[in-house]
């Protein structure tokens, strides 16, 4: 016999798990079903674990700022401590994008965001850096990072002791819609109807869709992150971009993790390193930053993984166009986790009244796609 429930949450990263926890806490009854054995098995769980406001466009302003201080108070408010550590966002402008970062820095400050407008002096006190090219730097104190994996398991523990079921080594095979709308999800050895179903598959969103017999742009992106062992560093790096070649570079841990994401990642997931690319990232990563030739690298420290991507690389949150209990929370191309506080909220808004309106996320609809449309992407890094 089938197992009944109200929502099935197909996905155990930080969106998925989001969601469950707000739902569940909504009311409605949750099950939870993830192919791995554990949480935060995909991208989330090999996320860099930044976190940021500094965007260029209203909409990731808004979504990226209100998680933020939602992962301030999650600690006083909940009780358990994700990692959040405001220790600051460092951006490296050259003067092709002076002007449009100072835009974007009156966007954030109009929301609240606490961003400073440094000169090349005042930010080479905050990292140090071969000023070449440079003209100034924003920095926001509020930024930071979180991590990922206690973040995602203070969600599912949310979503438990609100009676949601999570489902570990539960890969979905296969998935069909029944004649009164109800979705019938079959997964490992058990069988589930659920009246709604959120698609927080991450890279393998598209997959699952395909499934149903819809079509969901998401694809994964190779990324890879090169370790460094902080030997003789006095000081700890806070997250870093050189907005002129992409490199980021951050003290994680014990190390100082360094990268860069290449302009046409292999597809598929891969969960491994790409060191053939490190041969690329490494001299313009010291050109930059000099000191990091002197770290020894750390190859057992560093590690691959992906992104899940869109064609326009944005998140894709709402109901399928010609399935309104089918919603999509996936795809957020590297912003997934910092913004999981509020989508998994806009989760629950969507099956709880049917629509979102405490946010504009318009540019967000699946159906975009199929539109021709999409957000204008100036001044972003991803």
């Amino acid at each position: 016999m089938d197992q009944l429930t109200d929502i099935v949450v197909v996905g155990a990263g930080a969106v998925g798990a989001s969601s469950a926890a707000h739902l569940a806490r909504a009311g409605h009854r949750v099950t939870v079903i993830e192919s791995r054995s554990g949480s935060a098995g995909g991208s989330t769980g090999r996320s860099f674990g930044a976190v940021r406001a500094q965007w260029a466009d209203r909409m990731n302003v808004e979504l990226s700022w209100e998680s933020i201080q939602r992962l301030s108070a999650f600690s006083a408010e909940h009780g358990v401590d994700v990692g959040y550590r405001p220790l600051g966002y460092l951006m490296l402008v050259p003067g092709s994008g002076w002007e449009a970062q100072l835009a974007a820095v009156e966007l954030q400050r109009s929301y609240g965001v606490p961003v400073e407008v440094l000169d090349v002096e005042r930010s080479r006190d905050v990292v140090a850096y071969a000023p070449e090219g440079i003209v100034g730097a924003t920095w926001c104190g509020t930024d930071g990072v979180v991590d990922p994996r206690l973040l995602t398991d203070a969600y599912l523990d949310q979503a438990r002791a609100a009676g949601a079921e999570v489902w570990f080594d539960h890969p979905v095979t296969a998935l069909s819609a029944a004649a009164d709308g109800q979705w019938r999800v079959q997964a490992g050895d058990k069988i589930i109807t659920a009246q709604w179903l959120v698609n927080a598959a991450g890279g393998w969103a598209g997959g699952l869709a395909a499934l149903a017999g819809f079509t969901v742009p998401v694809e994964h992106s190779r990324r890879s992150m090169y370790a460094a062992t902080p030997t003789g560093l006095d000081r700890y790096v806070p997250m870093t971009i050189d907005l002129s070649s992409g490199i980021f570079v951050r003290t994680r841990g014990e190390h100082v993790v360094f990268s860069l994401a290449p302009p046409n990642p292999d597809p598929g997931y891969v969960d491994t390193p790409d060191w053939d690319w490190f041969e690329v990232v490494r001299p313009r990563a010291y050109e930059r930053f000099p000191w990091l030739a002197d770290l020894p690298l750390d190859r057992s420290a560093s590690w691959g993984g992906t992104y899940e991507v869109t064609p326009d690389l944005q998140g894709i949150l709402g109901p399928d166009p010609t399935a309104p209990t089918w919603i999509n929370a996936c795809g957020f191309s590297g912003h997934g986790l910092m913004q999981a506080p509020v989508v998994g909220s806009l989760v629950a808004e969507q099956v709880g009244q049917g629509s979102i309106t405490s946010f504009d996320v318009a540019g967000l609809r699946p159906e975009r796609f199929a539109q021709g449309a999409g957000l204008h992407r100036a001044g972003l890094v991803v």
